[in-house]
């Protein structure tokens, strides 16, 4: 994937803990066709006190720097890609100190550099399908909120978010035919939260294009096998992934996930 050097122009918050760090790259022509709504860049964190080649290649670097040496990588999605204008932003959320991308994005001020390689993406909604089922948590927010901005202005949408609290809850634009239900943590773990909310929904008629990221035990084990085995979704009706999970670091989560796709076969 290419290197794309992004430098901070500004912050802002999407809600208290949703942080919106507004960039700006002398070359975004990286972007140049990518129209998925899931775009995502792997962030490349730099290890204080480790020097580093001057341009960066984590492939490269795995095979001559121990590991305790490697930058930190971290995935997010990439919203409002402007090539024309070398523009884009990034949400990340901000759990306190804990983490490294968050803390990061919470102290960020304009000047500051980001390394981002990418994007990638396999997601847009369908234009084709009758109605729309978006579901995520904080973390899949800039993903739904994008699908969300494509959308006809009419379209069939039910849209399921699981944040902290009403507090915590952003200002989605929806389209006419839309709906939204968000569901609270209020201070306990979430689990089960939102397949309950999906199995729970009025499920409008005709053919349906789902996009469910987040915790991985909820998204995979909870709520992919209602849509699967219940709803009957088959594959191409799908897109559902675990964008982290509860306990495990990004670096554990990718040896789960590995770890699930075998023994799940699918």
């Amino acid at each position: 994937m290419p290197t794309t050097r992004l430098e901070v122009t500004a912050t802002s918050w999407v809600t208290p803990a949703l942080r919106r760090i507004h960039l700006r790259s002398d070359d975004l022509s990286a972007f140049l066709g990518s129209e998925f709504t899931d775009r995502y860049v792997k962030l490349v964190f730099p290890k204080p006190g480790v020097t580093y080649p001057a341009e960066l290649d984590i492939r490269e670097l795995r095979g001559t720097m121990p590991p305790e040496d490697l930058p930190v990588v971290r995935t997010y999605t990439a919203l409002h890609p402007d090539v024309a204008a070398g523009t884009l932003d990034i949400d990340f959320v901000v759990h306190g100190d804990e983490g490294v991308a968050g803390p990061w994005a919470a102290a960020a001020q304009a000047g500051d550099v980001l390394l981002a390689n990418g994007p990638g993406g396999a997601y847009r909604p369908d234009p084709t399908a009758d109605w729309h089922l978006l579901v995520g948590d904080e973390s899949a927010l800039p993903a739904l909120t994008a699908a969300l901005e494509v959308l006809p202005p009419d379209a069939v949408a039910r849209v399921v978010v699981l944040v902290e609290s009403a507090d915590a809850q952003p200002e989605l634009t929806l389209p006419s035919g839309a709906s939204v239900e968000f569901v609270h943590r209020d201070g306990g773990t979430g689990a089960g939260l939102l397949t309950d909310a999906v199995r729970n929904l009025d499920w409008p008629n005709g053919r349906v294009h789902a996009f469910v990221h987040g915790e991985a035990e909820e998204v995979m084990r909870g709520v992919r096998p209602y849509l699967r085995t219940e709803r009957g979704l088959d594959r191409s009706q799908l897109s559902v992934s675990g964008y982290w999970r509860r306990g495990r670091s990004e670096d554990g989560f990718r040896q789960w996930k590995a770890e699930f796709a075998r023994d799940e076969g699918d």
